[in-house]
């Protein structure tokens, strides 16, 4: 078997048949090695796919996603319920102030005091309850943003002050 364009070039047949064959091998090695690469891939996927206790990764896939919607319902919930808890807190008295003092020169023990009970908007009320030899006086003065529309004493004053600069005087003034 001669062929004229190999004589041309100047190769023997014999030889290319060889180097084909070479190449021949070299393919089927290769190919050999990329299937067990993939019988062992195929192995890790089934597994995979498996999942565990038999249970396959759809139904576990499944599974998490309602977890998911689960939780996020519950996070809706729960910012839901901390906005409301919010809005409650805004109107409660959260910021106090008292003073204690004697109300009478005759009475010791700082037995009356000034109360001052606060919102987030400074409204709220001071209490003023006077303690002396004859009995007890308490008084209530309504307060809004922060200002009395009735006359406070200098303790009531205190008490508001200390109401209004609460969280103020908590955080060290920040």
């Amino acid at each position: 078997m001669e062929s004229n364009i190999l004589n041309s070039i100047g190769i023997d047949p014999g030889i290319l048949v060889i180097a084909m064959m070479g190449i021949l091998i070299l393919v089927l090695l290769y190919m050999v090695h990329v299937s067990m690469k993939m019988t062992r891939f195929m192995k890790r996927y089934r597994i995979f796919m498996k999942g565990k206790d038999a249970q396959s990764l759809e139904k576990a896939f499944s599974q998490k996603f309602l977890e998911v919607d689960s939780l996020s319902e519950m996070s809706r919930v729960n910012n839901d319920e901390i906005h409301r808890i919010k809005d409650i807190q805004k109107r409660s008295a959260n910021k106090i102030g008292i003073v204690k003092y004697d109300a009478f020169p005759d009475v010791g023990g700082r037995l009356s005091f000034a109360l001052a009970m606060l919102d987030e908007s400074d409204t709220g009320f001071v209490l003023n309850t006077i303690h002396g030899r004859d009995g007890c006086y308490t008084y209530i003065k309504e307060i809004v943003k922060g200002e009395s529309y009735i006359v406070l004493g200098p303790e009531e004053k205190e008490a508001l002050r200390q109401a209004v600069t609460y969280f103020s005087d908590m955080n060290g003034g920040q």
